[in-house]
């Protein structure tokens, strides 16, 4: 996947499920919520189902020879608190139970310490460790310029293979100007993920068109069917 050239004549509403990776991380949610949240993503076609670490197992299973990703994602939803080697436990663990993508939270207190060194290895030890492709989440509303510039490169540094604007849309609604920002600074190989509160088909075909090449949104299918609105929930 290479980054996005979208046009203003271009994709219709279902022709936006493969970059969507479809999300459900409820504390809630049940084996069946979860076989169902894959399935899903099988009907519409999304790019990846995103869950919860410890449903990875049913979700790969279910997701067996569909071609369909097995993302999850650690230190997270709350990001920077967890260690670096318990991190890097649970990447390997993750890729063991079947995963093939991660999303991980970063260490913002210790960039702002300039502790650069220790968050460059937060990040390395989790690629290292699971060997998939990792989605660092940057978290961009929190951090000044200077430190935004400082975490893109670091991430990059790191092995990074998808930088993200933020975890959800506690911290950033995704919009194109935070995606232009890490479009524009993304060396080759390194591609842009759009995460917070994606709730319609416009919002996500705008933040397409910025860059991104993945969308993470618990709406993609009100997105594909062009039924989200302002009040539709999304994380």
């Amino acid at each position: 996947m290479t980054q996005s050239t979208l046009t203003s004549t271009d994709l219709q509403p279902a022709e936006l499920a493969p970059y969507i990776q479809h999300t459900r991380i409820d504390a809630d949610a049940t084996r069946d919520d979860m076989v169902a949240h894959a399935r899903e993503a099988v009907t519409h076609g999304f790019n990846a189902a995103m869950v919860a670490a410890s449903w990875v197992p049913v979700v790969a299973a279910e997701l067996k020879g569909t071609g369909i990703e097995v993302a999850s994602a650690l230190d997270f939803p709350t990001v920077g608190v967890m260690t670096s080697a318990g991190k890097a436990a649970e990447a390997a663990e993750i890729a063991r139970l079947g995963a093939t993508q991660i999303d991980i939270g970063v260490q913002i207190g210790w960039l702002k310490s300039g502790r650069y060194d220790d968050f460059r290895e937060d990040i390395a030890g989790v690629v290292r460790a699971s060997g998939l492709p990792v989605k660092v989440m940057l978290e961009l509303p929190l951090l000044t310029e200077e430190e935004k510039q400082t975490a893109v490169e670091l991430a990059m540094e790191a092995g990074a293979t998808y930088l993200k604007n933020a975890s959800s849309g506690q911290i950033e609604t995704a919009n194109p100007d935070s995606i232009r920002y890490l479009v524009e600074r993304a060396r080759e190989g390194v591609l842009v993920k759009a995460s917070g509160s994606i709730k319609t088909y416009r919002q996500a075909l705008g933040l397409l068109r910025a860059g991104a090449v993945l969308l993470g949104t618990s709406a993609g299918i009100s997105i594909v069917t062009d039924t989200g609105d302002e009040n539709t929930t999304s994380y």
